[in-house]
């Protein structure tokens, strides 16, 4: 199944209003939001959830005190020191390894599984969306970000869909590599700042290790040309190339707070045109990869 996948090097790029867009544009695709830590592009596509599914990852230890003999391996071979004296285990402190639970000779100690969000499975207004919410401080982001868009790919396959449009995650971290894997190309949105420049490098350097196409694009490129030229630059002496350059517009920030995409709220805006050239450029690659 072919997939865009639209990443940023650093959170408010305008990433998810740049995934938003290209909803607009796009036919016969299934919607992926794989920024599981902060999924937010349910708040411009405003999705009927069909199914809700619990999140399991990792476990939880607690200890049972009608069987403990309070015998003190748990707490001595602890090396995140999360049990007291009491016998109580500091969930904070713990780091969910487990030894206490197989070291513990009276099986007093009771590993469950961790209960860490949600996923669910959606109608937007522009077509079927698979997103998830990970829980407050939860770990074990990438393997959501895993499970959302082998969802996606399977409702692709089932709905008979052309491709999937996911929204990464920012960054280079585990989440991201979770959710560049095996896409047929990543679109990078950055904006003309030393720091925009100076994570657009690893990403595309992330990308380059994992032999991924990706092309740039340079939101807000009119706030500082010169900055811009640098990234183009940088593009294209790493196998990449900018594709599209979005000058800076208070309506998409106006189209962001009233739910809606930039084709929505303002339809005769030039920025629709770039970003529908831009969209061009992007469909014909995808359509004519083998991946």
């Amino acid at each position: 199944m072919k997939e865009l996948v639209v990443v940023s090097g650093k959170g408010g790029t305008g990433k998810t209003s740049m995934v938003s867009a290209l909803a607009s544009l796009s036919k016969n695709k299934v919607l992926c939001d794989a920024d599981v830590d902060a999924s937010d592009l349910h708040l411009i596509m405003h999705p009927q959830n069909k199914e809700d599914h619990e999140f399991f990852a990792g476990h939880v230890p607690r200890i049972d005190t009608q069987v403990c003999t309070q015998c003190g391996l748990c707490k001595m071979n602890c090396r995140w020191h999360a049990i007291d004296d009491n016998f109580t285990i500091d969930l904070i402190a713990c780091e969910g390894c487990g030894v206490c639970y197989y070291i513990c000779p009276e099986q007093a100690i009771l590993f469950d599984e961790n209960k860490c969000g949600h996923w669910y499975i959606a109608n937007s207004r522009f077509g079927h969306m698979v997103f998830a919410k990970l829980g407050i401080a939860e770990e074990n982001s990438g393997k959501l970000v895993t499970l959302v868009r082998q969802e996606a790919n399977k409702l692709a396959q089932q709905k008979q869909l052309d491709f999937i449009l996911t929204d990464g995650p920012p960054g280079i971290g585990c989440p991201v590599i979770a959710s560049i894997g095996g896409a047929t190309l990543v679109l990078i949105v950055t904006e003309p700042t030393i720091a925009g420049l100076h994570d657009l490098k690893r990403i595309i350097e992330l990308t380059k290790h994992f032999k991924i196409p990706s092309r740039v694009c340079i939101n807000k490129y009119d706030i500082n040309l010169k900055m811009s030229q640098e990234i183009e630059s940088t593009a294209e002496a790493n196998d990449s190339k900018v594709i599209g350059k979005i000058p800076f517009d208070p309506f998409f920030t106006k189209a962001m707070v009233e739910g809606k995409t930039i084709f929505e709220y303002d339809p005769e805006n030039s920025i629709c045109k770039t970003i529908t050239t831009m969209w061009d450029c992007l469909w014909n690659e995808i359509s004519e990869s083998n991946n």
